[in-house]
């Protein structure tokens, strides 16, 4: 149903949590009073990025990290070709010709990345993005039914 001037995107607020795991076991609580969660939202406000420093990033690391992936695509690739093999020996064959240039060229792409950034961010880092407050929103048909669910909810825990 789309949202009208009237009523907010996701309908009408029934809950509001401080994390998304919260609303999100709101919401399973619903499912599990068979409510028809179909009619359920959950809205994010207050939106930030949080980025959190894992480690410095040298050259090391850096031809490391590339390495590692390519080694795995072309072990990949060494095991699609090693199907067509005559033999047994030309099957670990290709499995070491894959994996070995596969790791060459990680490197290669790998070292060549880090070189690009020319020492602008020399860390590495996971970011999200997190809300302040999370809403449960519903339909406003069965927004009441869904307030005494979770009225219930809230008493429990």
């Amino acid at each position: 149903m789309p949202a009208s001037v009237s009523m907010p995107l996701g309908g009408v607020q029934v809950g509001t949590f401080d994390s998304y795991e919260q609303a999100q076991a709101a919401v399973d609580h619903l499912s599990d009073q068979k409510f028809p969660v179909e009619n359920v939202t959950i809205i994010g406000s207050d939106l930030r990025m949080v980025e959190r420093v894992t480690g410095r990033l040298t050259w090391g690391r850096a031809l490391g990290a590339g390495a590692a992936g390519g080694a795995w695509w072309g072990l990949f690739v060494g095991l699609l070709l090693g199907i067509f093999a005559a033999d047994g020996n030309a099957w670990i064959g290709s499995i070491l010709t894959g994996l070995l240039v596969g790791l060459a060229f990680g490197a290669a792409f790998g070292g060549m990345g880090y070189a690009a950034t020319r020492g602008e961010r020399d860390f590495t880092s996971t970011s999200r993005i997190v809300a302040n407050r999370y809403d449960i929103m519903c339909a406003p048909p069965q927004a009441e039914q869904a307030r005494e669910i979770l009225a219930r909810y809230a008493l429990r825990g």
